[in-house]
């Protein structure tokens, strides 16, 4: 996507005329979120941005740097920790917080499990159960606005949401209250108890996160790129060794080359093989893919052809 504008000349030597310049589609992309950012501060008492150290919450705080430099970012970040997340992604949290002297609210799934309010499931992946420590986490603290990191191409219920999605006031997601966002108009309008999700990447993609991440020199954690790891096949993925309970008798424990595409919980998230050690050779391996990265790695979205939907619904991103 390229924008072509005209700006005017003092006249000299070109007798007033006007000059196009072109904006790319990263810059348009950029200045979308931008927008959206500044907006939501501009609606909003207390937004928060969801934020797990995984490449799209990267980027979203990227982009929040950006938006409101050199003041600093007026949102705090909140993380589901589900207990089974991969120690690099929470190393790079951490830092990532102490560098730009955030403030971090944790939900912890743990904390409701020893509490007895969730049960482990069979499977052993908590991503589903991160729903109600969430949903309680932004009644508690009263959070109006939640930025999220979904994209439209991940998945077929992400494809339906606005960029300004309300919930109501159980945290609540029903398609049929979605409002027109006609000329990028975004209506933040909610009930006492409600609160509006918001998706400041909605329009871009998988390929388009990482040639933004190329261009601006942004730091991933490493399992973003390829790495000798020991991995096991279940599901027709591979997935991390760990206490979380995994590998199973007969599950086959092998070292192997792989990366990340996305990254959630080692219960559910799987690892593909890979030789892309570099950014460069992840874009030129996700330009040749076919399957997007939820798709590709992502055992909770195959529970059934709804699973999405249906977390979205219960207050699930």
């Amino acid at each position: 996507m390229t924008t072509v504008a005209t700006v005017g000349t003092d006249g000299e030597g070109t007798g007033g005329a006007a000059e196009p310049y072109t904006l790319s589609h990263l810059d348009a992309l950029e200045s979308e979120a931008v927008h959206i950012f500044r907006e939501v501060a501009g609606e909003f008492e207390n937004p928060v941005i969801l934020f797990s150290g995984g490449k799209d919450s990267i980027l979203m705080l990227h982009l929040a740097l950006k938006a409101f430099a050199p003041a600093p970012v007026p949102f705090s970040l909140l993380h589901v920790d589900t207990g089974h997340n991969f120690p690099e992604v929470l190393d790079y949290r951490d830092r990532t917080v102490a560098r730009h002297g955030l403030r971090l609210h944790v939900a912890s799934v743990q904390d409701y499990i020893d509490r007895k309010v969730l049960r482990e499931r069979p499977d052993g992946t908590r991503n589903p159960l991160q729903t109600l420590p969430l949903t309680e986490k932004i009644a508690a603290e009263k959070f109006d606005a939640v930025f999220g990191g979904g994209r439209r191409d991940e998945e077929k219920a992400r494809a339906k949401e606005r960029v300004f999605s309300l919930r109501d006031e159980f945290s609540q997601w029903d398609p049929r209250r979605q409002r027109p966002e006609l000329w990028n108009l975004y209506n933040g309008r909610h009930a006492p108890g409600e609160h509006v999700r918001v998706f400041p990447l909605s329009n871009w993609t998988e390929l388009d996160v990482w040639q933004y991440i190329a261009r601006e020199g942004i730091e991933l954690p490493q399992i973003y790129y390829a790495h000798r790891r020991e991995v096991f096949r279940r599901g027709g993925m591979w997935l991390t060794a760990g206490d979380w309970g995994g590998p199973k008798d007969g599950e086959r424990v092998e070292k192997r080359l792989v990366r990340y595409r996305t990254v959630g919980d080692m219960s559910c998230t799987g690892a593909v093989d890979s030789g892309a050690d570099s950014i460069e050779k992840v874009i030129t391996e996700i330009a040749a893919s076919r399957l997007t990265e939820r798709g590709a790695t992502r055992a909770d979205d195959k529970l059934s052809e709804a699973a999405m939907e249906d977390r979205k619904r219960e207050g699930y991103f």
